[in-house]
């Protein structure tokens, strides 16, 4: 193991001990804090571990700065090895979430929802190890220092309820309860990143879901990613443990025929952030062979793959993460070399060729 990977993953183990510490806490004050702020860390510094022990670049160039938490869940995502799933990466987001607006702002974490999240993160460090390294939790610290609660643990959706009616009633005339109303909404907000790419709490969001409350919206008009979310509890006690799911149809954005309180702005920066060059260079194939690919696969008219960003007179097209897996896909069933002669440049005045491969997109001219 190299030594960097031996101290990121120690690093890892450190902050999930002060996370588990601090969440068995008999002192309340500032709890909830110093369990999110290390839970967060932990994963950090255990997907770095992951990633460098794969010889995965930690490093941003342009920067010269290691990379920071969302672009490590796009890696560990991509990286075989690694295998970090949708509803795993889902768990993260969430988590990082909830823990930057504790960091930066503030919000209210039930007590419950804390708990819940806090399980499901010690689950998921424990699939990762062992996953990685071939090591479990228990190998590293006592269970009996895990999170334990004393009021029994219920799922995610009658959580939700239970802050959906609190924030509510938070809302009525003469309570003078604005500011805890706002910030529970925020911790609704960060838990939909479970099912959404964009996991980081907006004040407009905040904005847009108070509004939708005053009106008498119900619950799954103003977080419809919540509906979504699945628990799976397994085990009891010290043993007990937590995970995370998608259930139902995927959520729609800005752009769909939802109600406007349903709406959520997205960073289209986030969710677009690979260059024709990246698409190319994660491939392992020339960029004149990406682009016949793209073209077989119809990727660049295909909104949820290419976005292009305006400046000026400038455009910059700029491909999701959904591009890379679409293409790497396609590179493993089919045949490159029958895509790339149908699809590669031709001469000035030649005449286009019909693409054999079956469920072609377009042909090249």
């Amino acid at each position: 193991m190299k030594q960097s990977t031996r101290v990121l993953k120690r690093k890892a183990l450190a902050s999930l001990r002060r996370m588990t510490a601090a969440f068995n806490s008999v002192d309340d004050d500032g709890r909830s804090s110093a369990v999110l702020l290390s839970l967060q860390h932990s994963f950090e510094m255990l997907i770095k571990a992951s990633l460098v022990h794969n010889n995965v670049p930690v490093f941003d160039k342009s920067l010269g700065r290691s990379i920071g938490f969302e672009k490590c869940l796009q890696f560990a995502r991509q990286e075989p090895k690694i295998k970090l799933t949708d509803a795993e990466a889902g768990t993260l987001r969430a988590i990082d979430a909830l823990r930057d607006d504790e960091q930066h702002w503030f919000n209210v974490v039930s007590e419950q929802i804390l708990f819940v999240h806090s399980r499901a993160g010690v689950t998921l460090f424990d699939d990762l190890l062992n996953r990685v390294f071939g090591e479990h939790l228990a190998d590293n610290l006592p269970i009996r220092v895990l999170p334990i609660s004393t009021d029994p643990p219920v799922g995610l959706d009658i959580l939700i309820d239970r802050e959906f009616t609190q924030i509510q009633e938070l809302f009525q005339p003469g309570r003078r309860a604005r500011n805890e109303a706002r910030a529970r909404i925020r911790t609704l907000l960060a838990i939909e990143g479970h099912t959404s790419e964009e996991s980081l709490v907006s004040e407009k969001d905040v904005d847009r879901v108070e509004k939708g409350i005053l009106q008498g919206k119900p619950r799954g008009a103003v977080f419809p990613a919540l509906e979504e979310i699945a628990t799976e509890f397994s085990g009891e006690g010290p043993t007990l443990t937590v995970r995370f799911d998608k259930k139902g149809p995927p959520v729609k954005f800005a752009g769909d025929e939802s109600d406007a309180a349903a709406i959520r702005e997205i960073d289209l920066q986030k969710k677009f952030h690979w260059s024709a060059t990246d698409l190319a260079g994660k491939l392992g194939i020339s960029k004149p062979r990406s682009l016949a690919l793209r073209q077989h696969l119809g990727i660049d008219q295909d909104v949820s793959c290419l976005y292009v960003f305006e400046m000026g007179a400038q455009r910059h097209p700029r491909f999701s993460d959904n591009a890379l897996k679409r293409m790497k896909g396609a590179l493993k069933d089919l045949d490159m070399e029958v895509i790339w002669a149908t699809h590669k440049p031709l001469g000035r005045g030649k005449v286009a060729r019909e693409c054999p491969v079956e469920g072609c997109a377009q042909v090249s001219v």
